[in-house]
């Protein structure tokens, strides 16, 4: 059956309209498809691409060769996904990028290309995509691309627009197991330094049996030319342990989830956040009591991390990771502590700060918000720690070689993935690795297994996820909510109780985290001998005498026992507290530097007649008082470990708390990192694109009669007349003017009044009234 003469009329009709567009499409340029863009759209482009707007660009011919350079580009390309990077190579293939000669894409053939693997709609929003960053451009009639853009390609040209012959990440796993050490060693050499390498062995007549030829039967290695193979991309990832991108699928993978109740998550977050305040502030006592000294790198030795895990029973590797967290939130820090340790070898010590003290008597909820936002924002990679450099050689807690560019931008990349998806829902780490990949092909190197599980272990130790799933006080802060997440986090931890348990052998139970002053008070009379969800302290003779020591009185003890025990007091207790009360104080030691008294003259006699006595320099003043040049701390000391229990006293008699309060540094404000970018506010950039349309408008404009100013008295005059006569008849005028940086620009503008040193005109543009000032205006002209 045959057209009718007026449909074939109509057909010939339109595909001359579709002539005429594809031709219009081929002389557009880019500076005039940038200039066609509406202001959104290029404050949109310069959000996205930044760099394009520093310094301003004075035309849009400025703005698109800026737009084209190879490292702006590349830039842009990092936060593209697979089908992104499909479109592109398709544009590439379709010769859309070869400059001068490129040959205009119009969208529907991307979607016949494309569209047996992904649907049109999402083709459409990737090539809307590519256009705002401008790396595609051009209607849809004749789409064409940024030549810099093939360079941003994550894999070889033609993976994506052939059809795959790579082997799947099961296939190499298998092929690997079956290698030899010399085979393996080889493929490791090329994943480690460059996916080509050059060989002999290559050549053909080469025998079956060199590890070569075998690699390549084994479709692990591909043949390039007879001196030269290359290791497939695949299986590079899998030596390396990337997530296995399959650039040929163009939809992003489906992770597994796994369903949790978020009261079940954020429940074993809130048993984390217990472990990590006690382990923090465990961490923070000892380094008080004994700062460590720095490496001359700056970090914290091995010797010193085992020293602390001994003294608190923390995991090495976990005091590692507090250090990292506690230094980041200025809890400490590196400096000349007060008071000074003593003389070392070493100039810096690691010590708490001053904000310590303050961030210990804070609430549980806001101190796991400092640590939990800190870590966040720490610019550091602490699982990195005992790790071996380029030298071979461990990595230091704290030191400077931990610290990552993008240790916060991949951190955030994970959690953030983890968020996505609703409350309860745990992923693996290689199923985060992999979406990762895809969205982010350029960046999958950061995605590897061992960096998203270590990533997930730290998180999961900071209680912003738990069972694998994000917690509703972690969403909160990777949210931007600070006290939503703290108000969560308050909501998730257990209520502070009010009470102990006493038990017969001298144990004391807490059944859940004390109130701060019950804490205080329990702590200072027994020792802690286990924590957890419930924490298990110890009376002692020595830990009473602490409390005794500190000023309280037996009856006070009693008095604690009795009141806040669910149980009742055991005998034993009383009898314990009693005795020591008993013998405690009768033996009094003040400053002579110091002195020792007592209303029990055989006791100070017995004190005389003991060695300790000697070590002292103890002389005896009277019946009941001796002195001692000795400080008073150290006779307190060494007369208890003479087995004698003496008390402290002022110069009023009342007994005083000698217990070292521990050294600090005084907390230094935290630099901003100088490698963040600052990005303009989106009233900036509508300002700087105004500045650009003004620019723009004064380049096309056709100048009249001209003045340009050299300084004369003449010229300035002339200059002065036409402004006025601007001004007078209300006509534009195309000004060349040189601001106070140094900086000139081209513009129209209408003139309203001249005088004073001053013109005030009115921006055609923006509808703004600006001044300039006279002597800068290097040229005047004005415009038909």
């Amino acid at each position: 059956m045959t057209d009718t003469p007026a449909k074939a009329t109509g057909k010939s009709a339109k595909s001359a309209k579709a002539a005429q567009r594809a031709a219009a499409a081929a002389e557009l340029t880019l500076p005039e498809w940038l200039s066609a863009r509406g202001d959104d759209e290029l404050v949109t482009l310069l959000q996205l691409r930044p760099d394009l707007a520093v310094p301003l660009p004075s035309a849009m011919a400025v703005l698109a060769a800026r737009t084209e350079q190879r490292a702006s580009v590349l830039r842009a390309t990092d936060e593209l996904d697979t089908l992104d990077f499909a479109v592109i190579e398709t544009l590439v293939v379709q010769g859309a990028a070869d400059g001068r000669q490129a040959e205009p894409v119009p969208r529907t053939r991307l979607h016949e290309l494309l569209g047996d693997r992904v649907a049109a709609t999402a083709i459409d929003a990737a090539v809307d995509k590519l256009r705002e960053r401008a790396l595609v451009w051009g209607p849809d009639a004749g789409l064409r691309l940024t030549a810099a853009a093939q360079e941003a390609l994550p894999w070889p040209l033609g993976s994506t627009t052939e059809l795959p012959d790579a082997l799947t990440e099961p296939e190499i796993t298998a092929a690997l197991g079956e290698l030899t050490q010399q085979e393996r060693g080889l493929l490791e050499k090329l994943a480690t330094t460059g996916p080509r390498g050059r060989t002999r062995d290559a050549a053909p007549g080469t025998p079956d049996d060199r590890p070569v030829q075998r690699l390549l039967h084994r479709r692990l290695l591909n043949w390039i030319d007879e001196e030269t193979v290359e290791l497939p991309v695949s299986v590079g990832q899998v030596l390396r342990g990337e997530p296995v991108t399959d650039p040929h699928a163009l939809t992003p993978p489906q992770p597994n989830q796994t369903k949790h109740a978020p009261a079940d998550v954020n429940a074993a977050a809130a048993g984390e956040v217990g472990e990590l305040l006690r382990h923090s502030a465990a961490v923070l006592e000892v380094l008080g009591q004994t700062p460590a000294p720095a490496l001359r790198s700056g970090g914290l030795g091995v010797r010193e991390i085992r020293r602390v895990a001994k003294q608190t029973g923390i995991d090495e590797n976990r005091v590692g990771l507090l250090a990292e967290v506690l230094a980041a939130a200025r809890l400490l820090d590196k400096g000349s502590p007060e008071p000074l340790p003593e003389p070392d070898s070493a100039d810096d010590y690691w010590a708490p700060t001053t904000t310590a003290d303050a961030w210990l008597a804070v609430v549980p909820p806001h101190r796991w918000a400092v640590l939990a936002h800190a870590w966040l924002e720490l610019d550091r990679f602490p699982w990195m720690i005992g790790l071996r450099d380029a030298n071979d050689k461990p990595l230091a807690a704290l030191s400077a070689e931990l610290r990552v560019v993008h240790a916060v931008r991949d951190r955030r990349a994970i959690l953030g993935l983890l968020a996505e998806f609703p409350t309860g829902t745990a992923l693996s780490a290689a199923d985060l690795g992999r979406v990762l990949a895809w969205r982010q092909p350029r960046w999958r190197r950061h995605y590897r297994l061992e960096a998203v599980e270590r990533t997930l272990a730290e998180a999961e130790a900071l209680g912003l996820i738990a069972r694998g799933a994000v917690t509703s006080a972690g969403r909160a802060l990777l949210h931007g909510s600070p006290e939503d997440a703290e108000s969560e986090m308050a909501t998730a931890l257990p209520e502070p109780v009010d009470h102990v348990l006493v038990q017969a052998d001298l144990t004391v139970i807490a059944p859940g985290p004390l109130t701060p002053d019950l804490e205080d008070r329990v702590a200072l009379v027994a020792d802690v001998e286990s924590a957890g969800a419930a924490t298990v302290y110890r009376i002692s003779e020595t830990s009473v005498r602490r409390a005794l020591d500190a000023g309280a009185t037996a009856a006070e003890l009693h008095n604690l026992f009795t009141t806040h025990s669910r149980t009742p007091v055991p005998q034993s207790l009383t009898y314990l507290i009693d005795d020591v009360a008993r013998r405690h104080g009768r033996l009094r030691a003040g400053m002579a530097q110091s002195f020792v008294r007592s209303e029990d003259p055989t006791l100070l006699a017995e004190v005389l007649a003991a060695p300790v006595a000697g070590e002292l320099a103890l002389r005896a003043v009277a019946p009941t008082v001796a002195i001692s040049q000795a400080p008073l701390g150290e006779v307190l000391e060494r007369l208890r470990a003479a087995g004698f229990s003496p008390a402290g006293e002022d110069s009023s008699g009342a007994i005083v708390d000698l217990r070292a309060r521990g050294a600090r540094i005084s907390a230094r404000q935290q630099p901003k990192p100088n490698w963040r970018p600052n990005p303009p506010s989106t009233e900036q950039l509508q300002s700087l694109v105004a500045e650009l349309r003004a620019g723009e408008r004064a380049a096309t404009a056709r100048p009249g009669q001209a003045v340009r100013s050299d300084g004369s008295r003449t010229t300035t005059a002339a200059t002065l007349n036409l402004l006025q006569l601007a001004a007078r008849t209300r006509r534009p005028v195309h000004i060349g003017y040189v601001d106070a940086s140094g900086i000139a620009t081209q513009r129209v503008v209408e003139p309203l009044k001249v005088g004073s040193g001053q013109l005030d005109a009115l921006d055609p543009v923006t509808g703004a009234i600006r001044h300039f000032t006279l002597h800068r205006i290097a040229s005047v002209a004005l415009v038909e």
